[in-house]
């Protein structure tokens, strides 16, 4: 097969791909909303030490950062020191912006230290090599820790898990794909017949509503969708599911919070010049934690600020896509000035910030840090879905407890062997058990960089020129950012 032809063959696969996720979800929604209308039933891991921190997760429902300076009384803010001053917002060229700095990892327990701020050690600590993850203890003050969450409480925040969108029905009504090809595609191992964990693999990359295999069961049982009882689907069993009645199904059933892929509380704190003195350190600190270009991690996302509550969840995801020749980045798709069927937020750093310890849960579950391979398929073993941060975090090959100022920080994607951004790491799924005590306050950084290095100088110039010629860098952020923000 020529380049081009491969080429074409996995443009054409995503384009079904991303098809199939939603078609899945509509069926399986269809088969439950028929049968409950109907009067139917509805390696062990290793653990960071007590003093670690975790990590929340990306995306969620789009939510605009602030629109104007949030001030706090001056007692609540007089003791704490100064902000360093802030960086010159020079432009590097090609030959400076095309190499990153990047932590080495060393091997898992390495310490190292590093200079974060006048007067004080902090040690970095490698937690894994894939993906590669580091945790840093007492990255903020126990007051800064309380500055950000009444910084967040005066923002407001909104819900995370957004509902449906009949722009999804739209979507599938205009795709002209069989459902032979449909699933052929999904019968990963080409024998003829759907097994469940193939039905599971393609839920998760739906609307929100999180499928277990207890409501497969339902399903197949409801509509005697598998006659003989043995949990497959053929072909023949399959064309008789219809693709309709997902809205329907959603308003008549309904939808628990603890049925969803997330369930938190959400805001949007800018950092940039003008920003709270605690918020502007705080991004000098990761500046300096990350070494990478100032410039880049200054016009990156503003603070994510979350809070989850009792019984609040985030199953496992990544943080960011895969890239392909079909996919732009959403930060820098407007001065790219091409068009793709596929965008993604990349997000090449997350660095979480635990704001508080939690009283009981609430760990993040790292479910294949530094297995030997990755495989979708092997996330599912019987009706254990490690994906499932309900039920299986004491499964996960990393468990990382909250506790207030620790920060963790990794990649999501590999090196180039260039210095440039690489492929997705895959191992650096992720999610966050279920709170079980208490009340959970993270916040995060993602710093975004571009896989193309031209695209993401014609970024940098774009956005400077808006904060220093023609607009107030807030205003700038906002405008940049405002549709990134969105459940991966």
């Amino acid at each position: 097969m020529s380049q081009k032809d491969s080429v074409c063959s996995r443009s054409y696969f995503m384009v079904v791909m991303v098809f199939v996720h939603v078609y899945i979800l509509n069926v399986m929604a269809l088969l439950l909303y028929v049968y409950y209308t109907s009067g139917g039933a509805q390696g062990q891991g290793a653990h960071s030490p007590p003093d670690s921190g975790a990590l929340p997760a990306a995306g969620g429902q789009s939510a605009s950062p602030p629109q104007g300076q949030l001030l706090l009384p001056p007692s609540s803010s007089s003791s704490l020191p100064p902000p360093p001053p802030d960086p010159a917002p020079k432009l590097q060229d090609d030959a400076v912006l095309g190499r990153l700095h990047r932590l080495e990892g060393i091997k898992v327990g390495h310490m190292q230290k590093v200079d974060l701020e006048p007067n004080k050690v902090h040690y970095v600590k490698t937690l894994s090599l894939k993906p590669l993850l580091f945790e840093i203890a007492n990255f903020l003050s126990e007051e800064e820790c309380k500055l950000v969450i009444h910084l967040a409480k005066l923002k407001g925040l909104q819900e995370s898990q957004i509902m449906p969108s009949d722009l999804q029905q739209e979507a599938i009504d205009e795709m002209d794909i069989s459902k032979e090809e449909i699933f052929n595609l999904l019968d990963y191992n080409q024998d003829g017949q759907l097994q469940m964990k193939e039905v599971l693999t393609h839920t998760r990359f739906g609307d929100g509503v999180w499928i277990t295999p207890e409501n497969i069961r339902d399903i197949y049982t409801g509509l005697k969708a598998d006659p003989d009882g043995n949990g497959l689907l053929s072909l023949e069993e399959f064309k008789q599911l219809n693709t309709n009645a997902f809205q329907t199904y959603l308003r008549q059933r309904g939808v628990q919070k603890t049925e969803l892929v997330r369930n938190s509380k959400h805001t949007w704190l800018y950092q940039g010049e003008g920003a709270h003195q605690i918020l502007r350190t705080l991004r000098h600190r990761v500046i300096r934690l990350t070494q990478l270009p100032p410039e880049i991690v200054e016009h990156s996302e503003p603070l994510q600020v979350v809070k989850y509550d009792q019984g609040g969840h985030y199953h496992a995801h990544h943080d960011s896509g895969p890239i392909y020749a079909e996919t732009s980045c959403f930060h820098t798709k407007l001065v790219a000035n091409g068009s793709t069927p596929f965008e993604t937020s990349c997000r090449y750093v997350t660095v979480l910030f635990y704001l508080n310890t939690v009283s009981g849960g609430g760990e993040t579950a790292f479910p294949v840090a530094d297995n030997r391979t990755y495989d979708e398929l092997s996330l599912i073993q019987n009706d254990m879905d490690l994906r499932d941060t309900r039920r299986n975090c004491n499964r996960a090959n990393l468990l990382v407890k909250p506790v207030q100022g620790t920060a963790l920080f990794w990649y999501n994607y590999l090196s180039d062997g260039e210095g440039w951004v690489g492929e997705q790491d895959e191992y650096s799924l992720h999610g966050g058990c279920v709170v079980a005590r208490g009340t959970k306050w993270i916040a995060n950084n993602w710093i975004n960089i571009d896989p193309d290095v031209q695209r993401q100088i014609q970024f940098q110039q774009a956005i400077s020129k808006y904060t220093n010629e023609e607009a107030p860098a807030e205003w700038a952020v906002d405008n940049i950012y405002q549709d990134l923000h969105v459940e991966l």
